[in-house]
């Protein structure tokens, strides 16, 4: 396996696949890093010698924002809405959907789990 940027990417998938595994690296991106490297974007990673692995641990460490990095960022962009208060921020704060969506129904990933509330009971004579 190869180790990049502390993550172990698996050598038996393509290279474009397996950059995947690395937090902050889609289809794309990883498209960009191995044409920038000259690398063949079909071959599987078991053959990549150590010269290409170098290659690609510099591009990304150089060029991008990921793993740890990324995440940490993330988090703070997200403190931030919440401590001024804006609408993004109330929802984060809240745990509902932050882009608009309905949540009189659905929105379960977000809400969670339902929780039943029962109706009052009506009064007998």
């Amino acid at each position: 396996m190869a180790r990049i940027a502390g993550v172990d990417i698996p050598d038996k998938k393509r290279g474009e696949i397996s950059l995947t595994y690395i937090y902050g690296i889609g289809r794309s991106t990883a498209h960009k890093i191995l044409t920038k490297a000259g690398i063949d974007c079909n071959l599987h990673v078991e053959k990549w010698d150590d010269d290409q692995v170098s290659k690609i641990r510099s591009i990304i460490s150089e060029n991008l924002k990921i793993e740890g990095e990324l995440r940490s960022e993330t988090q703070l962009n997200i403190k931030r809405l919440m401590d001024i208060g804006c609408y993004r921020g109330i929802r984060h704060r809240g745990g509902l959907p932050t882009r608009g969506q309905r949540t009189r129904t659905n929105a379960r990933t977000r809400r969670g789990k339902k929780k039943t509330v029962a109706n009052k009971k009506k009064a007998t004579k």
